[in-house]
């Protein structure tokens, strides 16, 4: 399979310039001015080329809650959004604690063929908070284990957890809530826990991953352990950016104030933000009058986030391409998210002129919660390229 993309402005973390890309066998092989194939080519004038981003942070709740989103809709959705690889969460039903459901994960989203995927296993045994010797039945295809949409209240089992990652060269990704205090005040819930995670992590030397960093005390903790040379990632996602307290939108953990904002947007400028991850959470209308926290986020993250950052003038282009596609893949160690020769043909074609009003009616996620709807964004996904092939356009869909 072939497909030569011409005329367009190409960025990624590296570089902005005017050029053409040959991608062949799936794979970026050629990037130059004036090419010629004789293959499918797209013109691209006027248009952005980037790598595809890589969100590190997914709910696509299948096995067990597919009348919110199985992996059909969610790729469906990830492509819309100019997605091409996604790190599935291990909250589903049975909770994804064995080889056998990670492989039902990763065999259906081979037939479905649309996104790379993996999936996170849980830290401990169906979430009992106490078990975790699973982790040892773990093959090579696992590369993280989390215990997301809560954590690990027992520091010990916790630290075991850490040990058993270092051993077997997993991450240990954390959603950082101290539960005891949850009820009391989310920010010392959230900042007691990922100072907690991040102390363990320091003792053991496991890689850890801070997932949705919120407040200004929990990035400090982060900036202090990344400045000593620990290894030590962390996602913000786009609504934590974008919205504060004011949205009356439950998520967890929740919208934070004006103060934080600022302070999240400077870690990113500063270099200490590894990624922008969307922890897309789509539920049924129902389960979210009934208070589930989530965002279904997938489709609208570009989007508001070029919108807030780049033109805000916040940082450029070449950084949110960084976040959200080049940081993202190292992390979890994928041949992709750069466009230069022999990394994945995994590319998104982006107007990013284009204005339009996000409307959930027109996502294709099943999950149609959002607090994004009739915000008016800029940086319209108009294609989503996978190893050279067209797998999402804006003008027929997928």
């Amino acid at each position: 399979m072939e497909m030569l993309i011409k005329n367009c402005r190409i960025v990624d973390w590296s570089g902005d310039f005017l050029g053409d890309v040959y991608i062949k066998d799936g794979i970026i092989a050629q990037i130059g001015r004036n090419l010629e194939k004789n293959c499918e080519t797209l013109d691209a004038q006027g248009k952005v080329l980037m790598p595809s981003f890589i969100d590190l942070h997914v709910h696509f709740r299948d096995p067990g809650f597919t009348q919110k989103e199985d992996i059909l809709s969610g790729s469906k959705a990830a492509v819309r959004g100019g997605y091409t690889a996604v790190n599935l969460m291990a909250n589903t039903n049975p909770v994804c604690s064995s080889m056998k459901t990670v492989n039902y994960v990763l065999n259906k989203s081979k037939e479905v063929g649309l996104v790379d995927v993996h999936q996170v296993v849980s830290i401990t045994k169906n979430f009992d908070g106490k078990t975790i010797s699973h982790i040892d039945n773990l093959d090579s295809s696992v590369k993280a284990i989390s215990e997301d949409g809560k954590d690990v209240m027992d520091s010990k089992v916790m630290l075991n957890a850490m040990v058993k990652a270092k051993e077997k060269g997993m991450i240990v990704m954390c959603h950082s809530e101290n539960h005891e205090l949850s009820t009391t005040d989310m920010r010392l819930s959230e900042n007691t826990m990922t100072w907690r995670n991040i102390t363990l992590a320091k003792y053991t030397g496991c890689a850890t991953h801070i997932s949705h960093v919120s407040t200004k005390e929990s990035m400090e903790y982060i900036i202090e352990a990344k400045k000593e040379g620990y290894n030590i990632t962390c996602e913000v996602a786009p609504h934590h950016i974008a919205l504060t307290s004011s949205t009356e939108y439950r998520v967890n953990p929740p919208m934070r104030e004006e103060d934080d904002i600022k302070f999240l947007i400077k870690a990113i400028k500063e270099g200490f933000v590894d990624a922008i991850a969307t922890d897309h959470a789509p539920h049924t209308k129902e389960d979210k009058e009934n208070g589930a926290p989530g965002i279904s986020g997938i489709e609208t993250a570009f989007s508001i986030c070029y919108t807030k950052l780049v033109k805000n003038k916040e940082i450029n282009l070449s950084k949110l391409s960084e976040i959200m596609s080049k940081r993202p893949a190292e992390i979890i160690k994928l041949n992709k998210g750069q466009i230069k020769v022999g990394y994945d043909g995994d590319l998104v074609l982006i107007d990013l002129e284009k204005e339009y009003e996000i409307d959930s009616k027109n996502f294709l996620s099943k999950g149609k919660n959002t607090p994004f709807g009739g915000m008016k964004v800029y940086g319209k996904i108009e294609k989503t390229i996978k190893g050279g092939k067209i797998v999402y356009d804006d003008s027929r869909g997928i």
